[in-house]
């Protein structure tokens, strides 16, 4: 066996110091590359993630702002759909009361038609009466002086035809 390789000898041991050192400047020097790879890694998923997160709250944030806009709009609508309901309600209203007051003038006018018609119909039965009364009266007047006088046949006629006449 070499005389190297015997515990015993310095040479082995500075050796095995030399391949200790060699191990442990292979392995810091490969450690940090890992150690630092790890924590890169690590450092691009946290990045991808906080990256992934702004998109998501831009997106979210964009979205609100559509949803305001469409609630804006669809309070608009409502506000504008209540005002038309409000106006065709008034102007329902208006023509209702139009109507209404259309059909009592033209009630009104037909009761009015009616009483004066019928004012008409009283004011010719009680001059038709006042007549026939008038006849029968003038008759009676004068049948009661003819009778005593004489009856004259054209006077008769004339008063029939008086009554015929006056009725």
């Amino acid at each position: 066996m070499p005389a190297f390789l015997s515990p015993s000898e310095a040479e082995f041991w500075v050796g095995v110091g030399l391949l200790i050192f060699l191990g442990i400047v292979i392995f810091v020097a490969k450690a940090p590359k890992a150690v630092a790879k790890l924590l890169d890694d690590k450092s691009a998923a946290i990045q991808a993630d906080l990256d992934e997160a702004k998109r998501l709250r831009e997106e979210a944030e964009r979205l609100l702002g559509e949803l305001r806009a469409e609630r804006a709009e669809a309070e608009r609508q409502a506000a504008d759909i209540l005002e038309a309901a409000q106006a065709e309600a008034r102007r329902n209203q208006e023509e209702a009361k139009v109507k209404l007051e259309e059909s009592v003038a033209r009630r009104r006018e037909l009761a009015e038609r009616k009483i004066a018609t019928a004012e008409a119909q009283a004011v010719g039965e009680v001059k038709a009466a006042a007549a026939e009364l008038a006849a029968q009266a003038a008759e009676g007047v004068l049948a009661a002086r003819l009778s005593a006088l004489k009856t004259d046949p054209s006077v008769d006629r004339a008063i029939t035809e008086l009554a015929v006449k006056l009725k």
